[in-house]
């Protein structure tokens, strides 16, 4: 069983930096032209000379709040205030609304959301049964890891949130290889297990993400049997980071450029 998802997680640094900056110039001219919004943004920028850090740098900076703003400016013509290079039909699946509200589509692209990564990385594979616990309901979450899952090639139980007795049930009764969702309703679903009496053996592993997830959860969970495993993501960008057996931080995923700015500006930080 291959401990790698795929041949990108063993590409060296200068091999994956080539190819996200090949990949870049392509990106910034798909958002130029297919999304209203970003045309704005990137007026006047040519997308073939983006090809390199420093480069990259000199776009703006479009912050969470400027999202929702435009998002609401914009939404007597557009919901997506013209983010969004997909239309309502066959192209979109869902449509998810998360606090504020921004609105996000849902593609039909084969793992749309890229969890697939992270959840392999947490221990699960093919043709095993997984809980997902996040919610099915205004937010992506519980469909972001659903399609990563079918993905990987794994049936998912929608257990969602909430009726913990019955999730005690369920595991029981269907006999997951692992739990995905948020760390604390594992812990609730693990202690509610205990105090019914009935016992979980199969739930070895977790992907949680969504709330902090500290050592001493962690090891909570270890001693329990069970190797959890966070990862970080969004309703905006989807997979960022995610955590592998090596337990030395996250990874990022192989598709994102992370740039971290000095707050309240467009300046990235040096390394380290």
């Amino acid at each position: 069983m291959s401990t790698f998802y795929d041949a990108l997680e063993t590409r060296s640094p200068a091999e994956r930096e080539a190819a996200l900056m090949a990949a870049l110039p392509q990106q910034i001219a798909h958002a130029q032209k297919a999304s209203p919004a970003f045309a704005g943004i990137l007026a006047g920028v040519d997308a073939t000379t983006i090809t390199g850090r420093a480069a990259l740098a000199q776009l703006p900076v479009t912050r969470k709040y400027e999202l929702l703003e435009r998002q609401q400016a914009g939404r007597a013509a557009n919901v997506f205030g013209g983010f969004s290079a997909l239309g309502f039909g066959p192209g979109m699946t869902r449509v998810f609304a998360s606090p504020g509200t921004i609105y996000e589509p849902e593609g039909t692209r084969r793992d749309y959301w890229r969890m697939a990564r992270a959840i392999h990385a947490a221990g699960f594979r093919s043709g095993e049964l997984i809980h997902n616990s996040f919610s099915y309901h205004f937010v992506p979450a519980g469909s972001m890891m659903e399609t990563g899952a079918h993905a990987l090639g794994c049936t998912v139980f929608p257990g969602g949130t909430g009726q913990t007795e019955q999730q005690v049930q369920a595991m029981a009764e269907l006999q997951p290889a692992g739990y995905i969702g948020t760390p604390s309703f594992l812990k609730i679903i693990v202690e509610k297990a205990a105090e019914m009496g009935v016992a979980l053996p199969t739930v070895t592993k977790a992907l949680v993400s969504g709330e902090a997830f500290p050592p001493s959860l962690r090891d909570w969970f270890a001693e329990r049997g069970i190797a959890g495993y966070q990862c970080y993501a969004t309703a905006d960008l989807g997979l960022i980071a995610y955590e592998t057996s090596a337990r030395e931080g996250l990874v990022l995923d192989e598709g994102v450029i992370v740039e971290i700015v000095r707050p309240g500006t467009g300046d990235p930080v040096p390394e380290g």
